[in-house]
């Protein structure tokens, strides 16, 4: 079974999931290995409080992972959100806490978060074009990081607000965001949090996997963004592979910030 690297828990401010419920639910799976990602978006505005206590968090996944030590291979990792504006102080984060994976997502541009519909009466326009601008700048400006969290992460919400989507479509801007990945090292995340809302590809679709590959990219993970148990793992077969189909042979995983490589 596949290695989930994307796991939320009750620390993260939008979700009511106990970090234990997660876990047994990967032994049940026959899961070795996970990593929580639990939220950090810092000095952003929402009803959720995405600010995650390090502190606490450390203790209590240091304290699992020394009770789950002969059942499962817990990693400590966090989801950033990635602001310019913040580059600082993420870097200062990265560099305090002794993480062993770091994802940099994308959730909020000019203060909204495409979840919300504010978001897409802001932008009607020219909604997909500016959350990949801000991507691209982003991913150019932070490094602490060390995979892209579901880059078409926007795609999820813009379908109920009748916009197509297609990576032909948008490829001038995706291209340049695979780009300083690969020059960057950075890893793409294959997010399938979107096959756990019923849609047809992965975050991001099958189409950028293949561009990302053949402009030399190597470095994929693998995380279900579980925020309750019945979606951990969910859709890894089907995601692994599209990910053989697209010509990766292994997929990544960290610890200490260090890459490691596991087999589809």
């Amino acid at each position: 079974m596949y290695a989930d690297c994307h796991i939320h828990t009750s620390f993260s401010g939008d979700s009511d999931t106990p970090p234990r419920e997660q876990l047994d639910r990967a032994v049940s799976l026959g899961m070795k290995r996970v990593c929580i990602t639990d939220h950090h978006d810092h000095d952003v505005v929402s009803d959720i409080d995405f600010e995650l206590d390090f502190f606490s968090y450390f203790d209590e996944m240091l304290r699992l992972r020394a009770e789950y030590e002969n059942r499962l291979d817990i990693c400590i990792g966090v989801e950033l959100g990635l602001q310019c504006r913040i580059a600082e102080y993420l870097e200062g984060l990265t560099g305090e806490f002794p993480f062993d994976f770091v994802i940099g997502s994308v959730h909020f541009i000019d203060g909204l978060d495409p979840y919300y519909d504010e978001y897409f009466e802001t932008h009607p326009k020219n909604a997909y074009e500016r959350f990949f601008e801000a991507t691209l700048s982003r991913v150019k400006k932070i490094d602490c990081f060390d995979s892209l969290g579901h880059l078409d992460y926007i795609v999820r919400y813009g379908q109920k607000h009748g916009l197509s989507y297609s990576y032909r479509e948008f490829a001038e801007y995706i291209d340049p965001i695979l780009r300083v990945l690969i020059e960057k090292g950075k890893a793409l995340e294959c997010n399938t949090g979107a096959l756990a809302k019923g849609m047809n590809d992965p975050n991001p679709c099958r189409e950028v996997f293949m561009r990302y590959r053949e402009l030399g990219g190597e470095l994929v993970t693998l995380g279900s963004d579980a925020h309750s148990p019945e979606n951990l793992g969910f859709g890894f077969d089907r995601a692994g592979k599209m990910l053989k189909d697209c010509g990766f042979e292994y997929y990544t995983v960290f610890r200490e910030r260090q890459a490691e490589f596991l087999p589809l």
